[in-house]
This record gives C-alpha cells, sequence and structure tokens, in this order.
C-alpha cells in the first residue's frame, strides 16, 4: 500500500469487527468521524488520537493542533492531552527541550492541560514522531457528527486549499522548491500558513455552531479536501456533488504544486 492513510474500504472493513461491550460507548471507532464519545451522564468525553509522521519542523506544536482540530469539527471542547514521543538515536536535549516547549505552548493557547504520555529514543528511526491522545468534552445537544450530512445540505469551506500541505512542502522540500523556480518570498509565506491563515479551525467551528443548525462538520487536515469528502460522504451514507472550480486555490499554493507537478487538489 501507499504511504498515508488506509484506504476507506480496508478501514471500514476492519472497524466493523470491533465489539462494543461497553454501553457508555455512544460512538465508537467508524470510518469518516474525527473521535469517539463516551456516555459521562450530562455530557460526551469526546476522546482522540493522531500521530505526527511526516512533518519535523515544529511537531509538537502541530500534535496538538491536528488532534484539537478534530474535537472542534465535533462540536467539542479540547481538555487534556497525553503525548507520546518518539526521538531517533542522537536527538539531542536542545531538540527534545524545544518539542517538548512547543506542546507546551500549544496547549496554551487552546486551554489545553497537559496531563502525562511518554518519551523514549527508539532504534531505526529516521526522523521524530509525536501521538496525541487527547480528551474534550461537549454537551449533548451540541455534538456534530460527519454521519449527520443530510441529503440538500451546502458544503462550505471555511478557508482556502491548501493551508497545511503548503507550508510543509515550504518548510520540507525548501530547496526542490528554489530549483524548482519558486521565490523566496512565497516560499516564506508558504511557511508561515502554519500560524496564518493557520490551520487550525477551532475558531471557524465554533462560530459555525454558534451561528446555524450544522448537520456535519469535518477536518481537512491529514487528508486534503478530496479525503475530506470522501470519509464525510462515506460516514453519512450520502454522495457529494463538488463545484470544483469554486475551490478557492491559495495563490502560493499553486505556485508550489506547479513547481513539483502536483495536483492541489
Amino acid at each position: 500500500m501507499l504511504a498515508g492513510k488506509l484506504p476507506m474500504e480496508l478501514l471500514s472493513r476492519l472497524l466493523s469487527d470491533i465489539d462494543v461491550r461497553d454501553p457508555r460507548v455512544a460512538l465508537g471507532a467508524r470510518a469518516g468521524e474525527d473521535a469517539a464519545l463516551i456516555d459521562m451522564g450530562d455530557r460526551y468525553l469526546v476522546a482522540k488520537t493522531d500521530p505526527i509522521t511526516f512533518a519535523t519542523d515544529l511537531i509538537g506544536w502541530y500534535l496538538v493542533q491536528v488532534n484539537s482540530n478534530d474535537l472542534a469539527t465535533m462540536g467539542a471542547t479540547p481538555r487534556w492531552l497525553m503525548a507520546t514521543l518518539l526521538l531517533p538515536e542522537g536527538a539531542t536535549e536542545e531538540q527534545t527541550e524545544a518539542i517538548f516547549t512547543q506542546l507546551l505552548e500549544a496547549c496554551g493557547s487552546l486551554g489545553i492541560t497537559l496531563i502525562g504520555g511518554h518519551t523514549e529514543i527508539t532504534y531505526d528511526l529516521p526522523r521524530p514522531i509525536a501521538v496525541g491522545a487527547l480528551l474534550g468534552e461537549v454537551a449533548k445537544d451540541r455534538v456534530v457528527l460527519s454521519s449527520g450530512a443530510r441529503v440538500g445540505d451546502s458544503i462550505v469551506l471555511t478557508q482556502g486549499i491548501a493551508i497545511e500541505g503548503t507550508s510543509i512542502l515550504a518548510r520540507e522540500a525548501e530547496e526542490a522548491l528554489i530549483v524548482g523556480g519558486v521565490s523566496q518570498s512565497v516560499i516564506e509565506r508558504a511557511k508561515a500558513f502554519l500560524f496564518t491563515p493557520g490551520i487550525s479551525v477551532a475558531k471557524a467551528a465554533a462560530i459555525a455552531c454558534d451561528t446555524t443548525d450544522v448537520h456535519a462538520m469535518h477536518d481537512p487536515t491529514e487528508g486534503g479536501v478530496a479525503t475530506a469528502l470522501m470519509e464525510l460522504a462515506t460516514a453519512a451514507g450520502v454522495g457529494l456533488t463538488v463545484e470544483v472550480e469554486r475551490i478557492p486555490i491559495l495563490s502560493e499554493c499553486q505556485a508550489i504544486c506547479d513547481a513539483l507537478s502536483l495536483d492541489p487538489l
């Protein structure tokens, strides 16, 4: 199989074999859903885990963002994070301290408390790998599921694409981009995409939930718009009609994709 997420058909088949024995599991592992829901009486505990395996720059900050995004799209507030950090042999104390500082700063900006985790130096790793397990909470009447999408709903994209992928390429493949003719100013703007406009969807999700009756939300980070739409459709059991020409592609994204012969979508 190719690098990336498992094929949707395979993942769905594997998850269908899970035997949920605890009646408090309101939503377990399901293809297309961003997190699990545990019934805690007056509210749901929301649980999510996600790794960072491809980006090395700002990996600690990144870990917090991608996990909190998946809680935000369920209408939840992130509260508690556990982080596992696997470091390659030869990693320095300075590198480890930098990642830990990133974790704390990112958690602080979102009101999340780092409550534990695990760290170790691991054989045969080419780069650091970070895995987060984030817990949050949501009132039962505020939860939003990917499976809630209905026939007749409008698909709304809150920002241009591709913020995450463009920034990662600018940070991880700068030399190749320069060779491909991308200007330094474009590369620097693309690097800053992690913060401006930023990959967090927390504010947009909260505004949506406070403004209208949202049937479904999904986070396009770690997969892009095409994967997010497929996951949304799979979870809801509906088809989607997408007007490709109306998807706003950021100019920096287009320039970088042109240089590397990539499709922004």
